[in-house]
C-alpha cells in the first residue's frame, strides 16, 4: 500500500471516529433530551433556510423582515441549548464533527487530488504588448501603477481611452500584425477573452493581469487578486502553461456562458454598477414567476428541460458549486461544465446545498453544450457580459488552445476544499478501497 492511501485511510477512519463520538457525547450526556436538541436543531434550520428564501424572493419590509428572522433562529436554537445547560455538550459535538469534516475533506482531497497542470520554461518575450482599461475594477490599472511597472520591464502599453466602446479584439490583431511577441490585459473577464482568443489565433503567449472586479480567470490560474502588478512578474521570473479556450455562438469566454436567470440579471443596465443590489432587485420575479424563454439544451448524453438557469462553464466547477462562483480544480480538461438549476420553493432552495445530489440540479461535462429555447433569440452572459444571441447557441471547447505565461510563484494556487460525501469517506476507510481515479469524461442527471 502506498503512502498516500495509508494516509487516505487514516484520514477517513479519523473523521469517522470524530463523527461517531459527536453523537455518542450528545446520548450520553444529553440522554433523552437528545432527541429535544435534534428537534429544536431541524427546526431552527428549517426556519433559518425558509427565511433565508423568503429575503431573496421579496422585497423592502418583507425582505427584512425575512432577514430579521434568518438572524433569529440560530439565536434561538442557542437559547434552547444554553437554557437546557448542555451548552457544553453542544460545543464539544460541534468540535468534533469540525474536526471529523476537516478530516474528511482532507481524506477526500488526497483520493482525488487532480494532477497539476503541466508548466513549460517560458518563451523569450521581446516586444511585449500589454492591453490596460484605465476604468476595469474601479481604475486598478492607476492604483496599481501597473502602466509605469510594466514599462520598467519592457512592455509596450496600450490603453482603452476615448469616449465610447473601443474595439479591444482589433487593438490586439494589430498590435500581433506590427510584430508583438506577447498579448497581455489589465481588465475584467470579458475582455480577457477577447484578446485570448487573438493571441490563441496568432500563437503567442497571453498574459493576464487581475484588474477586473471578479478576475475568476485569474483565482484559476492562481494569480495574487489583491494585487495584480504580482502578474508582471511573469516577464521575468514566469512559465507557461497551456489552458482550454470556450466560444459560444462565436463568442470566446474563458469562465462561462450564463442562461435563464442570471442571464437576465446580467442585462440589466445597473447590473455592471451594482452587481449585488440588482442580483437582489430582479431576483424575486425570476425565482418565483419566471417569464424568460424556456430553455433546452443538449450536453452529451444528458438533456436539460426547461431549467430556471444554465451555466455552461469552460472546464466544470467543484461539484459543490452550483453558480460559478467556487474553482475550477484545471483548466486543460477539454471539456465543458454545465449545470442546470430549477428552485420553485424553499425545500428546492435548500436541496441544493446538497451540490451534485440536488433534487432541482443537473450536472454534466462534455465537450459540446447545444442550447435550444422557445424564442429565437436569448439573453446570454459571456463572462458577465450582456449580450442576445440567436438559438441554437453552440458552446464548444477548443482543448489547450491558450498559452498562457504566468508567474512562477503564484501565492493563489490553493487546492479547492471537496463537498463532504460520507459514503466516499466510509469507502475509503475501508481496509480494500484504493482511491480510486475520477473519470475525465461524465454525465450525470440528479
Amino acid at each position: 500500500m502506498d503512502p498516500s492511501t495509508r494516509q487516505q485511510r487514516r484520514l477517513a477512519r479519523a473523521s469517522l471516529a470524530a463523527a461517531t463520538a459527536s453523537v455518542i457525547v450528545l446520548a450520553v450526556f444529553a440522554g433523552l433530551r437528545t432527541f429535544a436538541l435534534a428537534a429544536a436543531g431541524i427546526l431552527g434550520t428549517a426556519v433559518t433556510a425558509a427565511a433565508v428564501w423568503w429575503a431573496l424572493t421579496r422585497r423592502r419590509v418583507s425582505r427584512m423582515l425575512a432577514l430579521l428572522l434568518a438572524v433569529a433562529a440560530p439565536v434561538w436554537m442557542v437559547v434552547e441549548y444554553t437554557s437546557a445547560h448542555l451548552a457544553w455538550v453542544v460545543a464539544l459535538a460541534g468540535a468534533l464533527w469540525v474536526f471529523a469534516a476537516g478530516t474528511g475533506q482532507r481524506a477526500l482531497w488526497l483520493a482525488g487530488a487532480p494532477v497539476p497542470m503541466a508548466e513549460r520554461p517560458a518563451p523569450t518575450v521581446r516586444q511585449a504588448v500589454l492591453i490596460m482599461n484605465p476604468r476595469s475594477g474601479g481604475g486598478k490599472v492607476e492604483r496599481f501603477g501597473l502602466v509605469a511597472k510594466a514599462e520598467a520591464l519592457g512592455a509596450q502599453v496600450r490603453l482603452l481611452e476615448g469616449p465610447g466602446e473601443t474595439d479591444v479584439a482589433e487593438v490586439a490583431r494589430k498590435a500581433a500584425a506590427e510584430g508583438a511577441d506577447l498579448l497581455g490585459v489589465a481588465g475584467g473577464d470579458g475582455t480577457q477573452a477577447l484578446v485570448a482568443e487573438v493571441a490563441a489565433a496568432f500563437g503567442l503567449p497571453f498574459l493576464v493581469i487581475p484588474a477586473g472586479t471578479r478576475n475568476h480567470f485569474a483565482l484559476d490560474l492562481g494569480l495574487d487578486r489583491d494585487d495584480p502588478a504580482k502578474a508582471l512578474d511573469a516577464l521575468r521570473d514566469g512559465v507557461e502553461i497551456r489552458v482550454d479556450l470556450g466560444r459560444a455562438g462565436g463568442r470566446p469566454f474563458v469562465n462561462n456562458v450564463s442562461f435563464g436567470a442570471y442571464a437576465e440579471v446580467v442585462q440589466s443596465p445597473a447590473y455592471r454598477d451594482g452587481k449585488t443590489r440588482t442580483t437582489l432587485e430582479l431576483l424575486p420575479d425570476l425565482l418565483l414567476g419566471h417569464q424568460g424563454a424556456r430553455l433546452t439544451a443538449q450536453a452529451g448524453d444528458t438533456a436539460f428541460i426547461g431549467p430556471q438557469a444554465l451555466l455552461v462553464s469552460n472546464n466544470p466547477y467543484g461539484t459543490g458549486d452550483i453558480a460559478g462562483l467556487g474553482r475550477r480544480s484545471r483548466l486543460d480538461g477539454g471539456e465543458l461544465g454545465a449545470v442546470g438549476v430549477e428552485v420553485a420553493n424553499a425545500v428546492q432552495a435548500v436541496g441544493l446545498l446538497r451540490g451534485r445530489r440536488a433534487a432541482g440540479l443537473t450536472r454534466a461535462t462534455a465537450t459540446q453544450v447545444v442550447v435550444g429555447a422557445d424564442r429565437p433569440e436569448i439573453p446570454v452572459g459571456v463572462d458577465g457580459e450582456a449580450l442576445t444571441m440567436r438559438v441554437p447557441v453552440r458552446c464548444e471547447v477548443r482543448p489547450r488552445a491558450l498559452r498562457v505565461l504566468v508567474p512562477r510563484r503564484r501565492p493563489g494556487m490553493r487546492p479547492s476544499r471537496p463537498r463532504l460525501d460520507w459514503r466516499e469517506i466510509v469507502r475509503l476507510s475501508l481496509p480494500s478501497s484504493p482511491s480510486r481515479p475520477r473519470p475525465r469524461h461524465r454525465a450525470s442527471k440528479s
